[in-house]
Order: structure tokens, then sequence, then C-alpha cells
């Protein structure tokens, strides 16, 4: 029964639903997805904080033959540490104060099924060996059992953090980032692929106006043309947060994203705190300041000395706001 509550919630409780999408970046990543899938590989998932780790994690399961079996959720960053062995691995009744029964953990729940481990650089230094020994022998004890016990467990893990930089200072070992490694994923954040940002803007706008009872108002093309100039860098968790606080101030059926100008380039700033630059002429001087990019890498927006090279954003993004500003190739 618990193994079912926790997988309908899995189900359930998803962060952004669905994988949306039709950019290149994310059908390379897809394809990947499909690939170790297939196998008992274990995958780590790299990427930005609020770039859908967790959806990745979920695809992986139920494209495996584990597909019928639990999917188990860890967040290693919410668990204080005196509890990780036991959250981790179950506890014997009477085994510390406050342990006034049994308690079956993580790795047996997932027995059979797969278990994701969140933020797996928040793991503590002294608790790395026992996961190491699970992911090596599948075995292990309950806190306070001296019983040994085999589980059959897929691991995959996500993390923000650079972990190579982690093991260099001797805060994660080395023999369990091999482990846990096995097959990296990386998710591409949200202005990397800024071409998906209209059918998940649309997306949000359904999923908050079902939420809140609102009628649905329009997302007009001016605002999209704003939201694929921003750079998110809280990425598909941070344009969900616009999205919905746009649904509740929405006036005159109208759509307006509150977007802080982050992505704006320092050689056009203005002079002084008090300078005011006219949409307009802002507009004007991107344009101007896009194009002279352009033609200094002779139209090539990609590559060492390209445009988006030059001006210090990724590709994607540069050929979102090349498509915003009318820029095509020259002829």
């Amino acid at each position: 029964m618990e193994r079912d509550y926790l997988r309908q919630e899995v189900e359930e409780t998803g962060s952004f639903g669905e994988i949306l999408g039709r950019s290149t970046a994310l059908k390379r990543l897809l394809r990947q997805v499909e690939m170790v899938a297939a196998t008992d590989a274990s995958v780590l998932i790299l990427g930005e904080s609020g770039s859908g780790k967790e959806l990745i994690a979920r695809a992986i399961h139920q494209r495996s033959r584990r597909a019928r079996k639990p999917l188990v959720k860890v967040n290693c960053g919410s668990i204080p540490r005196e509890l990780f062995e036991s959250e981790f691995f179950g506890h014997a009744r009477g085994s510390f104060t406050g342990a006034i029964r049994d308690r079956v953990g993580r790795f047996q729940l997932a027995d059979g099924g797969t278990l994701f481990l969140d933020e797996v650089g928040e793991i503590p230094l002294e608790l790395q060996s026992k996961l190491l020994r699970v992911l090596q022998e599948g075995e292990f004890e309950r806190v306070g059992d001296e019983t040994t016990r085999r589980v059959n467990v897929r691991v995959v893990s996500a993390t923000n953090r650079d972990l190579r930089k982690e093991v260099a200072e001797g805060r994660f070992r080395l023999d369990l980032f091999y482990r846990l490694g096995v097959f990296p994923l990386e998710v591409p954040p949200l202005r990397e692929r800024s071409e998906d940002i209209p059918e998940l803007a649309s997306y949000f706008v359904r999923q908050a106006c079902a939420r809140f009872h609102v009628p649905e108002p329009r997302l007009i093309g001016r605002e999209l043309e704003r939201a694929g100039l921003y750079h998110w860098p809280g990425n598909i968790r941070e344009l969900q947060n616009v999205i919905e606080r746009a649904v509740i101030l929405a006036q005159d059926g109208t759509l307006t994203l509150d977007l802080p100008h982050l992505d704006r380039p320092p050689a056009i700033a203005p002079t002084s705190a008090t300078d005011v630059i006219p949409e307009a002429e802002w507009r004007r001087r991107e344009r101007a300041n896009v194009l002279a990019a352009m033609e200094r890498s002779g139209y090539r927006v990609s590559g060492q000395g390209g445009a988006a090279e030059l001006l210090g954003i990724p590709p994607g993004t540069l050929a979102s706001r090349l498509k915003a500003l009318g820029i095509q190739k020259r002829g």
C-alpha cells in the first residue's frame, strides 16, 4: 500500500506536468533518455535549479523495464544529517530515541524499481561509503538491525552542483561519483531552448486558469518576444511562477509578463542610474548591437568567433532574438 501511494504521489505531483518543447537541445536530451532508459545503468542528471531534472528522472523510469515498479524520490537536501541513514535504509524499533516502530527505508521501498536521489551532492561524506556499498553489492542493514537485506534498485540522481569540484575539495567520494555517473545527462537551461517558451507558456496559462478558476487571457506575441529575450535564471520553474502571477493580475483579457531586465547587454545600458531610455530607442540600440555582432562574425551565429560568442549569450538565445528582431541572413 505504501509503494502504491508513493507511485501515485510521484505521478500526480509532477513539477511541470509533461515534457514540452521541440527545440534541438531538448530533442537531443530525449534521444539520450530513450537510449539509457532501456538499460539498468545509473544516471546522473546535471542541470541548473528549475530546469526539470525530476521530470527527466521520471521519464527514464517510465520508459524502463521497471516502469511497473515504484519510483521513489529522496530529496537529499531536506533530510537532517542525523536521519540520513534511517531515511535510506530504515531502522529497527528502539534503535534510537523516537524509533517507536520498525521503519522501511527508501531503498527497500524502491526494490525492483527506481530510486531518485535529488540534490545528491548534499549527502554527508560519512554516509557516502554506505551508499556506495548498496550500489555495488545491493546489500544494506537497517539502523539497529544486524540482518543483511538485499535489494535490486536502479539509482537515478540529480544535482546542480559541480561534483568534480566537490570531489577535488574532499566533500564527495570519487568512487561514488563514478558509480552514480555511469551515464551523465545534462538538462539544458531554458535560455538555451527559448524556442520552447511559447508552448510552455501556453501550457502554464491553461494550467493556472484551471487551478485559479479564472477565464483564460490572451498571450500576445509581443509578450512572447519579451520572454524569448529574457535570461530566465530560474528556468522553467521561474517561467511557471511568472505565468501564474500574470494570470492572477491579467486585465482586459490580456496577459502581461513581469520580467526583470536582467538580460540587457552592459554595452548598451544607461550611463547613469538617472538615465531612462524609451522602449523604441532601446529596441533600436539592441537591434544595432546584434546587427554589428552578426556583421563582425560574417553572419555566423555559433562557434568560435560567432555572433553568440561576441554577445556573450547562448546560440539558441541569439537565434530567438534574431527572429524577434526580424534579422535574417545577409541577402
